[in-house]
């Protein structure tokens, strides 16, 4: 059976290739409804794209009009193909590198094998018709390729793919697990950057979790993933002083503070003040208290510098003054913004000390420039004023002498 879909798929392939009779959109683009969907869909189908017509997944004749002959199941015709066979189907081409590699130079050919890795793959074999299979995430008749922006997988379109099944209570009750990871992505910076940004590198669903996988393969829990992006955060937690500790409570340690999918901008908030992690733990007159307080105090400190002086200095040149250089210097007081913050993942003092150190000295540099740019416009201003005085007395006296001159008799 299977190597007569087979041959009937690669023959059906290569006849739309040649601009053979196609019987199955004939007859289906002139029905209505739900029986011509599919017909209007595949005009947008990658696969159809590339050649592959309504025989690849379904089998049968599409050269003959006769339906006894195009949907023969002696020729592989499979109306359609049940939940828990979908995945083998897909694979049938999917897993072969030969046959993909026709139409893409390098192409993926592990998604099988990494989706029967995952918990969906698992309850498909287990029988379970309910869990996901590759037509829930990329559609059925109208795939359209991962870049294309109206495909359900592309970056900006897959959290609203994924809450299809993942926020629906009635669908997930049986399993027994929260619906609200959609909402709570939607309140986090990865959404923030990826939605309101657009910025298709920021982290979706897939990038935590696994696309095919379902769960990266190799990592024991989904927090180690967060240090693939966060590299040296990752680095600086691991020699910290909590990394043992929340290891041996078993807890994963980015989420502990940062939370799964609501996960905020960092902030000073969240060392000191009501809505600080570190009071989840710790004491505020605790050593580890008193710590955080003093990181918090010294990041804002920095912060409010550093927007003291940006404030001054975009005065300036909108007064026209010349303050490019302090300008550009106060980026070395916001690369050492970012070393504080990062710093606190070490929850060393003087490793956030030392950055703020810095940043405070080129922010006050900076701040200083604003300021004497300011009073140069003052300077510059003042004299500009005694200028057109000066102008305007001699004028005065032109104008006087003028009219002495005119009034003289002849």
């Amino acid at each position: 059976m299977r190597v007569t879909v087979m041959l009937w798929a690669l023959t059906g392939a290569a006849g739309l290739a040649l601009g053979a009779k196609d019987s199955c959109l004939e007859c289906h683009s002139g029905l209505s409804g739900a029986l011509q969907a599919p017909a209007v869909q595949m005009e947008h189908d990658v696969h159809a794209r590339r050649g592959l017509g309504c025989t690849a997944c379904h089998g049968g004749d599409p050269s003959s009009d006769d339906p006894q002959v195009s949907m023969s199941r002696a020729r592989g015709f499979v109306a359609k193909p049940s939940r828990l066979a979908v995945p083998k189907l897909c694979a049938r081409c999917h897993s072969d590198a030969a046959l993909m590699h026709r139409f893409q130079p390098q192409p993926r050919v592990d998604q099988y094998a990494q989706y029967m890795t995952s918990i969906h793959g698992k309850r498909i074999a287990s029988g379970d018709a309910a869990a996901a299979v590759c037509t829930d995430c990329h559609g059925t008749h109208g795939v359209r390729a991962v870049k294309d922006p109206l495909s359900p997988v592309h970056p900006l379109r897959l959290p609203e793919t994924c809450g299809r099944c993942h926020a629906d209570p009635k669908y997930m009750a049986k399993y027994g697990i929260p619906t609200n990871q959609l909402a709570e992505f939607r309140k986090s910076v990865h959404w923030e950057a990826l939605e309101k940004r657009g910025d298709l590198s920021a982290p979706s669903c897939a990038s935590c979790h696994g696309n095919h996988g379902a769960t990266p393969p190799g990592v024991a829990t989904v927090a180690a993933v967060c240090g693939t992006c966060h590299v040296v955060m990752q680095q600086l937690y691991d020699k910290s002083p909590h990394r043992p500790v929340f290891d041996a409570m078993g807890a994963a340690g980015c989420v502990v503070c940062h939370d799964h999918h609501a996960v905020f901008r960092s902030s000073p908030a969240m060392l000191s003040g009501p809505e600080a992690v570190c009071s989840r733990c710790h004491d505020a007159t605790s050593a580890g208290g008193l710590a955080a307080a003093q990181m918090g105090s010294a990041i804002r400190r920095l912060n409010e510098a550093l927007d003291r002086s940006r404030r001054i200095l975009e005065d300036a040149s909108r007064a026209g003054m010349e303050v490019s250089e302090a300008v550009m210097r106060t980026n070395d007081a916001a690369e050492a913004l970012v070393k504080a913050r990062v710093a606190v993942h070490a929850f060393d003092l003087k490793a956030v000390e030392q950055p703020v150190r810095e940043g405070l000295a080129v922010a006050a540099e900076t701040y200083q420039a604003g300021v004497d740019a300011m009073r140069e416009r003052d300077r510059r201003r003042i004299g500009l004023g005694v200028s057109l005085i000066a102008i305007l007395i001699t004028m005065a006296g032109l104008w006087l002498t003028i009219r002495r001159l005119e009034s003289k008799p002849q």
